[in-house]
């Protein structure tokens, strides 16, 4: 049996439309795993570094897409069983044996499996994955609404718990892609003021529209001490305003896979006070669960625009060019 899925055999730049629409045999589940009908995939700009090698491939052919809303068609865990609607994240599998995984910190394994990268993913119609990473969906949200939340959501979520933010607290995000888009949402149903650095002027207009308290350019000091800070933006320099702009005991966490360097700064002005900088690294299941609790709870639905399998590498450049209304989510078997 034979679908429809985007492949990579190699890596080139958005321009020379690095994915083509090809049909390959359906997967086969292996132990463990359940073969999954692709209703929704969204497009993450972990996608582009992919598709354009900034992350060197792992796969000598591959089917990209991290962010899978799905059916389930045939499962052997019984709490997944067939013809529930399940999402598939970035995390696809972890060892379970390290000293990460036995601890309670999954995120941080050895050995992790990444969907759409080391295990193909969802730009197709049918995809394969670990039954014990599939997360349960909540039935308020839509396909198209829910797929945006399995990575920026998830992440930003995850962020908010590294830099330990509480409600009421005067929060900062320094940055407002789509995952500081979907986490404003979250921190104000936390009756949270929130405080917006960023370079672009279309997410400064973004930002206002979504009620931030104040909306300043990319390494702007807010007017107020905040008690947390997220960079989302691969700026060093980002970093260090951030951190400038905590007050005593603050804390900066860096949702950012890589920076391009760090400034030299003044510990003495910038991070004594006991104020704290982290990193943020990939997510847990239990930051899944709880965050798809939440975004149901407070009914975040992100805005997405929707493109058919065929226009996978618009998608794509839709993403890379920020032209989408929102996130961008390819329906594999509908139509856009």
């Amino acid at each position: 049996m034979l679908m429809r899925a985007a492949v990579l055999r190699e890596p080139v730049p958005l321009r020379e439309n690095p994915l083509s629409i090809e049909e390959v045999p359906v997967p086969t589940p292996q132990q463990g795993e359940a073969l999954l009908k692709v209703l929704a995939c969204g497009v993450c700009r972990t996608d582009l570094h992919i598709v354009e090698g900034e992350l060197a491939p792992r796969q000598k052919e591959l089917i990209p897409g991290h962010q899978i809303v799905a059916e389930v068609i045939e499962s052997t865990a019984p709490e997944f069983p067939r013809g529930m609607r399940v999402g598939v994240s970035w995390i696809g599998g972890t060892d379970g044996t390290c000293r990460y995984c036995t601890g309670g910190r999954e995120n941080l394994c050895d050995d992790p499996t990444y969907t759409g990268y080391t295990h193909n993913g969802g730009y197709a119609e049918y995809t394969t994955a670990r039954a014990d990473f599939l997360v349960p969906l909540p039935a308020g949200l839509s396909d198209v609404q829910v797929a945006p939340l399995l990575c920026a959501g998830i992440i930003g979520f995850r962020s908010l718990r590294v830099a330990e933010v509480r409600r009421g607290q005067q929060v900062g995000l320094f940055g407002f892609g789509s995952s500081a888009q979907l986490m404003i949402r979250v921190l104000q149903a936390w009756d949270c003021r929130v405080y917006v650095s960023t370079r672009d002027a279309v997410h400064q207009s973004r930002a206002r529209e979504f009620g931030a308290e104040w909306v300043g350019g990319a390494t702007d000091r807010p007017p107020v001490d905040l008690d947390a800070a997220i960079t989302f933006a691969p700026s060093g320099d980002v970093v260090i305003a951030a951190l400038g702009s905590v007050a005593k005991g603050g804390i900066v966490a860096i949702n950012a896979i890589h920076l391009d360097r760090i400034p030299q700064f003044d510990y003495d002005k910038l991070l004594w006070g006991e104020r704290q900088l982290r990193s943020v690294a990939n997510m847990t299941r239990q930051d899944g669960r709880d965050f798809l609790r939440v975004a149901e709870e407070i009914q975040l639905t992100p805005s997405a625009e929707t493109f058919r399998l065929d226009q996978i590498n618009q998608a794509l450049q839709a993403i890379y060019d920020d032209r989408t209304s929102g996130s961008a989510v390819v329906l594999p078997t509908g139509t856009a």
